[in-house]
């Protein structure tokens, strides 16, 4: 089993943080396009070469989140049209999400298997996540699932102080 950390900047407009290890040396370089179309996360390893890519679907009805890893789609994430509570749908290889994602405090299984566990530190500057793989051959899936669901939750945030 492996722990990574992910700390996000509170006031970085570009979108870059890292994730760390228990040693809090860095493993992967999270880097978010600025003011480009289409929105843009791009997951590197220490070697700056990209892992995983998650892009915002441009022209949709209801935002629409597509998960690549290593060049391959591996998941889905589309809001559901709903009049109170904002509700999501998360499409992937066998992947699913069991727990309270929205507060990011959950399980990432693939075909039944816990291969990931997420939790929020909550006496934290910022968000920051603790990240629990159970798989080691899927620690990029579940790290991009962790961005991913992040990136989802900051649009949704950003959509609703617009609105106000």
């Amino acid at each position: 089993m492996n722990e990574l950390y992910i700390k996000q900047k509170v006031f970085s407009l570009s979108g870059k943080f890292t994730v760390k290890d228990k040693q809090q040396q860095d493993v992967y370089y999270v880097e978010g396009s600025f003011m480009q179309i289409p929105k843009t996360f791009s997951i590197m390893n220490m070697a700056r070469a990209e892992v995983a890519l998650i892009t915002k679907k441009t022209f949709s009805f209801l935002p629409k989140f597509f998960v690549e890893v290593n060049g391959q789609e591996r998941l889905t994430i589309q809001k559901e049209f709903s009049l109170l509570k904002a509700r999501y749908t998360i499409d992937g290889t066998g992947i699913e999400i069991r727990g309270n994602w929205w507060d990011m405090d959950f399980q990432i299984l693939q075909n039944g298997e816990v291969i990931g566990q997420v939790n929020k530190e909550w006496f934290s500057w910022g968000d920051s996540y603790k990240v629990q793989i159970l798989n080691d051959e899927m620690e990029e899936v579940v790290i991009a699932i962790v961005v991913a669901i992040d990136c989802v939750k900051a649009d949704q945030a950003a959509a609703a102080s617009g609105g106000a």
